[in-house]
């Protein structure tokens, strides 16, 4: 069975950093509240990038990326500490 370390998120598009964040929020156990706190960020700020909001930089980032048949992976750093 997979642990919490094994989880990988292939991003596709920019739009897909959203939800990559609220499932690995949602797998650490915190609110908006307290990451938007931890990443000294605004909620709202938080929940528009989970929602998929995107700006422009990210866009023609992923461009970019796509352009040299590139990827972004997130998974966790081998040192993170999971809520059960």
């Amino acid at each position: 069975m997979p642990t919490n370390h094994d989880i990988t998120y292939i991003v596709r598009g920019s739009g897909s950093f959203g939800p990559a964040i609220r499932e690995f929020r949602h797998r650490r156990g915190l609110t908006q509240a307290e990451l938007a706190e931890r990443a000294n960020l605004h909620r709202s700020y938080l929940s528009s990038i989970e929602a998929g909001v995107t700006t422009e930089a990210l866009k023609s980032l992923m461009r970019t990326l796509n352009a040299l048949d590139l990827e972004i992976t997130i998974r966790p750093k081998r040192s993170t500490q999971w809520r059960n």
